[in-house]
């Protein structure tokens, strides 16, 4: 294996049709989650008979580890461990640990729900983990409770996000996905109650993402909107990006207590500078958040390919990418009422 990592070590990074890189790589570890939240997992879809996917057909961590090193020699230099919920997936500070002695890799993030991150915060931040979001759509216990799908653990959530600050994962950021009429006005309760701490709260303009979340136009509240909010009661600017491609547009308070960020793909489409590609838990290669199919990397994998061609496979699914779905989202819309996309809790967020 290594003999073939080499050969083909010194092969330009691969670009795509509309000129990006990959660099970034999401794996989603388990397709399991313990909430059920309407955006993602409404669990009159995902109920107690639903299937899914059996300890076999999810890739093994000796299995990620090898792709993902694969995918460090294409450009790849920050991976993220998403779920369902990653932390469901037993040993996964091994995982991390593994991950981390790749050549390559500059940064390793987890996203989580928070209820499993006190457990295992320093854990994950001994074996290498740089960083970590929390998925914390309100503070409200009821609005709370009927986001995540009727699970009141707000508490546990809450204590999840203080021992990862414990344990030095910070700044921990939050991403809190705004929904007009639901949770729109405790945007702001948020902000207050980490404003001057070591974490980033980032507004999330609610997505179409998978095909059972209702999604409709009018439930999106622009993120100009939350911004006109929070500057009027804390002074704000924006500030510029950490690097080329980032998702979330940078806001700092005028006080120094901090930052915030706002992830806009719906009102202001970011896809031209997408450098992100999304492996599912049973080794799927999905090159849009939108996508409706993946290649198929655990088949090869399993039936005895070497390197030489399983990079030949990345790469050609990477060279004659085209994504660029939330830029045409109404034509997409308009034209394929019954377009069937990737649900997200199959690939992370």
């Amino acid at each position: 294996m290594a003999r073939d990592i080499h050969d083909i070590r010194g092969i330009n990074n691969p670009i795509d049709r509309l000129g990006r890189p990959l660099h970034d790589l999401r794996i989603s570890v388990m397709d399991r989650c313990n909430f059920r939240c309407p955006y993602c997992m409404p669990k009159d879809a995902f109920h107690e008979n639903y299937r899914f996917l059996q300890t076999s057909e999810r890739l093994s961590f000796d299995e990620i580890v090898r792709l993902a090193r694969l995918f460090s020699t294409l450009g790849v230099r920050k991976l993220r461990l998403t779920g369902g919920e990653p932390l469901l997936r037993a040993n996964l500070a091994d995982l991390v640990g593994d991950l981390s002695g790749i050549a390559g890799i500059e940064d390793i993030a987890l996203t989580t729900n928070g209820v499993l991150l006190g457990q295992h915060a320093v854990d994950l931040y001994a074996n290498g983990l740089k960083r970590v979001t929390v998925s914390l759509d309100s503070l409200d216990k009821e609005i709370f409770k009927r986001m995540s799908g009727g699970f009141a653990a707000l508490d546990q959530v809450l204590e999840g996000v203080e021992a990862a600050i414990a344990a030095g994962l910070e700044p921990v950021k939050i991403n809190a996905v705004i929904e007009r009429g639901v949770n729109d006005h405790t945007a702001l309760d948020l902000v207050e109650r980490f404003r001057g701490r070591p974490v980033i709260v980032r507004f999330v303009e609610f997505m179409d993402v998978g095909n059972r979340n209702a999604w409709r136009p009018e439930m999106v509240v622009p993120s100009r909107e939350l911004v006109a909010r929070i500057h009027a009661r804390w002074p704000m600017r924006p500030i510029s990006e950490n690097y080329r491609g980032e998702v979330a547009k940078r806001w700092r308070f005028d006080d120094g207590a901090g930052e915030i960020g706002f992830i806009s793909s719906v009102s202001q489409p970011f896809c031209g500078a997408c450098s992100r590609a999304r492996l599912s838990s049973e080794g799927r290669f999905y090159t849009c958040l939108f996508a409706t199919d993946g290649l198929d990397l655990r088949a090869p994998l399993r039936g005895g390919a070497d390197d030489a061609e399983l990079l030949r496979l990345i790469r050609g699914a990477w060279t004659n990418r085209r994504d660029r779905y939330s830029e045409l989202r109404d034509e997409r819309r308009r034209d394929e009422p019954g377009h069937q996309k990737i649900e997200m809790y199959y690939i992370g967020g």
